[in-house]
């Protein structure tokens, strides 16, 4: 599969202040409740937080403050939906509910998902998140990577607008990939050596650069390189399988439990028939 299309935001964690403008930006454009806890004139997170935010069903985006024993200032870090090149919430979805679009975003369609959740479980970074607030619109929530509004239009998302330190770049992801070694490159001791996002999971359209070793600043260093679909392949394989026989199944037993009782409830009544005309 080709990515010459796939666009991509590369996240600079040397830029970022913590100001979360992003996060008004994202939900704003996504018509989601105001940032939890948002300080006045966007100053930036002043202490950590006890438990690291993450997206979830009222926020697509969240910025969470860390510090390094490397660095003598605070990081601060953007969470959302990486986008995978090769996603595994899609692959493990049995009605297709997820589609990657050639632009690169993943998409949700919640007018075919059957909430099993199974794509939260897939999902190698634990980004989406079920909205259980509503028993008649339960659904998946997650970045879409502003697809319907900008993306497909080709304008880059509000979040990458709204940063006024020019902390995230949007393009194209092989030019974004350029830039990065470019600023290691040129800029020696001021990065970590790797870009997180060139290889996880396969690959990510949330490319990140950070001052510091990626465990530092709250990354997940033990996602794999290869795509998930690799490691949960034959796995998923079988869930189709067991979707479409444990319903006939149940359904078997169901029909030969009832088969049963209305047999034994008809030799019950031939019984007392033959009692009553043997008296």
């Amino acid at each position: 599969q080709g990515y010459d299309s796939n666009r991509g935001v590369l996240v600079d964690l040397t830029r970022c202040i913590g100001c979360r403008s992003c996060e008004v930006a994202c939900s704003q454009e996504h018509g989601l409740a105001p940032p939890v806890g948002l300080v006045d004139n966007y100053r930036p997170l002043e202490s950590p937080h006890l438990e690291v935010r993450r997206p979830d069903h009222q926020a697509f985006t969240v910025v969470n403050r860390y510090q390094s024993s490397l660095s003598n200032h605070p990081l601060f870090k953007k969470t959302q939906c990486n986008h995978c090149l090769e996603p595994a919430c899609l692959t493990a979805c049995f009605v297709n509910a997820y589609t990657k679009t050639p632009e690169g975003a993943v998409i949700y369609d919640d007018s075919v998902c059957v909430g099993c959740r199974t794509c939260m479980v897939a999902c190698p970074f634990s980004i989406p998140a079920f909205r259980y607030n509503s028993a008649f619109e339960a659904r998946i929530m997650k970045c879409n990577f502003c697809f319907d509004t900008r993306l497909s239009k080709g304008r880059p998302p509000a979040c990458v607008e709204a940063c006024p330190m020019e902390a995230l770049t949007f393009g194209y992801r092989d030019e974004l990939l350029r830039v990065a070694r470019k600023r290691i490159r040129e800029v020696p001791g001021s990065y970590h050596k790797e870009i997180y996002g060139e290889f996880e999971a396969g690959g990510t359209s949330w490319l990140y650069l950070s001052p510091v070793p990626f465990e530092q600043a709250g990354f997940d260093t033990g996602v794999p390189r290869q795509p998930i679909l690799h490691y949960v392949k034959d796995f998923l394989a079988v869930v189709p399988m067991v979707l479409t026989i444990w319903p006939g199944l149940f359904a078997g037993i169901y029909l030969l439990a009832k088969s049963k009782k209305i047999s034994e409830h008809t030799h019950s009544q031939e019984d007392k028939r033959n009692e009553t005309i043997e008296q």
